[in-house]
């Protein structure tokens, strides 16, 4: 039988709010024991004076000491039971200068880091592990990495069986960004630029997560330095269970042998 151990790789503290943590709290609330991998430090987020990473004079220690504390209390609101930094930086977005610097995460060595994650993996008996798809979800360097990483992870490591990505019906998509626009709900990159929107048929596992809503939009308002989000903290609650109050997976990677019989648990058919 599978273990009860569920991972996941997130590139950022607020990721592990944004797009998992309905299902965290699902699995540990069932005694599931639950571990979230952050690869880099945020350090290039909205830093106290609203200056997103780019932009000059941003004060990125801040920014990064702000959303370590942030991540530390959201992580343990959503349920994680060890939470774990790689301790990269913030590669930025595609384009910013931060892309060249040898410490970001985007130019960590592949294999050494994927190593990491391995021996992590087999240390917590995790048979489930959850990233993000080939596009990052949104296409954020940082998201891509962390794909490649963990793919390259769950392959080395001995107790992977399964890799599942978040992704989002096109329909509940479409739907979300119709109904937000013409209310005026600011949209951040990750829902605006999302590419991880995927057919409806496509979806391998769907899990109801709305009874956890509230400590969603917790976990969200939880990471306040990150403003961009701030509309989904305040947003009613039918406009945010439509996008946000069930989590929809995609299969990424299973180990010879496992067979694909999902349904509504990340575990099914191990």
């Amino acid at each position: 039988m599978a273990s009860r151990s569920l991972l996941c790789v997130h590139a950022h503290p607020d990721d592990e709010a944004l797009f998992t943590a309905g299902t965290t709290l699902h699995y540990s609330r069932r005694g599931v024991r639950t571990i979230l991998i952050t690869c880099t430090l945020g350090q290039l987020g909205i830093d106290g004076h609203g200056l997103a990473g780019a932009v000059p004079g941003h004060d990125a220690l801040a920014t990064r000491v702000t959303r370590a504390g942030e991540l530390q209390r959201a992580g343990v609101l959503v349920g994680y039971d060890r939470l774990i930094s790689l301790g990269h930086l913030d590669s930025g977005m595609s384009g910013w200068a931060t892309n060249e610097d040898p410490d970001a995460f985007i130019n960590a060595d592949v294999d050494a880091t994927a190593r990491v994650v391995a021996d992590i993996i087999d240390q917590e008996d995790a048979a489930v592990v959850v990233t993000y798809d080939e596009g990052g979800f949104y296409g954020h360097p940082d998201h891509v990495m962390a794909n490649v990483i963990t793919r390259r992870a769950v392959a080395m490591s001995a107790r992977a069986r399964r890799l599942f990505y978040p992704v989002i019906p096109r329909s509940v998509l479409g739907t979300f960004l119709e109904r937000a626009r013409a209310r005026d709900v600011f949209l951040p990159a990750w829902v605006e630029n999302a590419v991880a929107d995927i057919p409806d048929d496509a979806v391998d596992c769907v899990m109801d997560v709305a009874h956890f809503s509230a400590l969603k939009q917790e976990a969200i308002a939880t990471h306040a330095s990150q403003v961009d989000n701030a509309d989904f903290v305040t947003m009613d609650p039918e406009m945010f269970n439509l996008l946000l109050g069930t989590e929809y997976y995609q299969v990424g990677w299973q180990r010879d042998g496992v067979s694909l019989a999902c349904g509504d648990d990340l575990f099914g058919g191990l």
